[in-house]
């Protein structure tokens, strides 16, 4: 009969060793739950994911469960690592991989993406295909311009000529927009948007940013339709930047906000009543966009944010309430033209836009960085 402490032993050591001391799915770090049929180790929020997946994965908890002496030579044998060499041998560049605080549709496609559908195994393309082939088309719903309601709407995703198009009616042949790929971004969002799948898709227009929220009631196909817009962006940098590595480009592809949340805002004068606005920072762009709510069409409003050395600062305070201001914890960011005083409900969300800031402050500007600045003052 097995043991039970000789055996949570060994999985507690194996679980210590390279390769298995991260989730194998997401990353995050000392797994405690293992999958048993994978022989993976993995942590308690991917292990969910792999509950609903019996045909190819049943796990245990390696320190409450028992662990018959078989199954514990099996996960020996096995590991993160070894699993990885098959389940994750053919992944596309820009194929995302999901972290362990992103969104949990992002994690559940990838796992059954790599252990039900066994795309990247080299053994089958045909899922792959829908997402590789350079043009996706479908329905998604969409919400409005200026309207709360989502309504269905065709996108047509085309590498040939790097554009996102979407379609008012299925028989329409005139978009409603056509998106170049230049400037496009797409994050899933779905605590801003409400839906388990919302994805946000960005843009600039006419320098401006203009968004998109859509999603898609089948978490495979929108999780697809993001895959395949990093895949179009991919080609399209790969052609913009013919001599630099994938490896550089990769990042470019997609960009999440350094931090979003609401603060109030003053006027450009400081005596007028402080406005509750939503706020998205973003540090490869380096911009600090405003909006009246989250689910905004288009900015109100933006700053750029440069370096110490071209003038930019921020700091605490003011610490008190200000005119028109319900709230008590400011922050004082300083531009060569202006000065901006934000308030935050709370302290902690005061400390979290202050380390935000100061990391893009304290980030070098890049060439492209100068011209979006320049673009910025000109459009103002």
């Amino acid at each position: 009969m097995a043991s039970l402490e000789r055996n949570k032993k060994i999985l507690l050591d194996l679980v210590k060793q390279p390769g298995n001391n991260f989730c194998a799915d997401c990353g995050a770090p000392e797994p405690d739950w293992a999958s048993y049929t994978l022989g993976i180790f993995v942590c308690l929020n991917c292990s969910g994911i792999h509950r609903d997946l019996p045909a190819v994965s049943r796990v245990k908890s390696i320190r409450l469960d028992f662990w018959d002496d078989s199954l514990v030579e099996f996960m020996r044998e096995k590991g993160n690592s070894a699993a990885k060499a098959i389940y994750e041998k053919d992944v596309p560049s820009f194929f995302y991989r999901p972290h362990q605080k992103d969104c949990v549709i992002l994690k559940d496609q990838w796992i059954r993406a790599k252990y039900e559908r066994r795309e990247f195994t080299g053994d089958d393309n045909y899922f792959k295909q829908a997402y590789s082939s350079g043009l996706f088309e479908s329905t998604l719903w969409k919400k409005g311009k200026d309207k709360k309601q989502f309504l269905k709407r065709t996108f047509v995703l085309s590498q040939k000529d790097f554009t996102l198009r979407y379609f008012v009616r299925e028989d329409s042949k005139v978009p409603k927009a056509v998106i170049s790929m230049k400037d496009l971004n797409a994050i899933f969002q779905p605590e801003k948007i409400g839906h388990a799948h919302g994805l946000q898709i960005s843009y600039l227009q006419e320098e401006r940013t203009r968004n998109l929220f859509v999603y898609h009631e089948n978490g495979q196909i929108i999780v697809s339709w993001f895959n395949a817009i990093r895949a179009t962006r991919l080609a399209y940098l790969q052609r913009e930047h013919p001599t630099v590595h994938d490896i550089d480009l990769i990042p470019q592809i997609s960009r999440s906000s350094l931090k979003e949340g609401y603060m109030e805002k003053t006027g450009p004068m400081q005596w007028e009543p402080f406005k509750k606005r939503w706020f998205t920072l973003s540090s490869m762009d380096r911009k600090l966009l405003y909006f009246k709510t989250p689910l905004d069409a288009t900015e109100v409003g933006a700053v750029f944010i440069g370096t110490e050395s071209h003038e930019y600062s921020v700091r605490e305070g003011p610490c008190r309430s200000m005119r028109g201001s319900r709230w008590r914890c400011g922050i004082t960011l300083q531009t060569p033209g202006r000065q901006f005083v934000f308030m935050c409900e709370q302290e902690q969300e005061q400390k979290e836009w202050l380390e935000a800031f100061r990391q893009i402050i304290a980030q070098p500007m890049t060439r492209q960085d100068y011209i979006r600045e320049s673009n910025w003052r000109r459009s103002r």
